[in-house]
């Protein structure tokens, strides 16, 4: 099985320039520990914490059309749709895939069991 680190996605809607061109198609990279911790350093996230999927989104999306760079004023001016849809390509790319088999210790009986992410639940 090969590890994938770029995923392509065409957004729902598109991202609209200031020249009315619209931008749909794009690259997203997986994210590493310094893109989810860097952006809780930004004055803009400690002001309002829903600003941190934007700063996580402007680190990791590569690519979006022909856009020269993609930073958060672009990911700001995305429409609601595309930004939800962004997010939830976000999170299942970066998914922990932490299924393991248990054994238990009572009866025998072996299964897989299901982690979520560190720190939850």
């Amino acid at each position: 099985m090969e590890f994938k680190t770029e995923y392509e996605f065409v957004l729902p809607r598109g991202y609209v320039d200031e020249e009315g061109t619209v931008h749909r198609e794009g690259v997203m990279r997986l994210a590493n520990a310094k893109d989810e911790i860097a952006p809780l350093n930004d004055l803009r996230v400690q002001r309002n914490r829903a600003y941190l999927i934007i700063v996580l989104l402007a680190r990791v999306i590569t690519r979006l059309g022909d856009l020269p760079e993609v930073n958060t004023a672009v990911v700001e001016n995305l429409f609601a749709g595309d930004l939800r849809f962004l997010e939830e390509l976000y999170n299942r790319i970066n998914e922990d895939d932490a299924t393991i088999a248990v054994t238990c210790p009572e009866c025998g009986s072996q299964f897989e069991r299901e982690f979520g992410r560190l720190g939850e639940s």
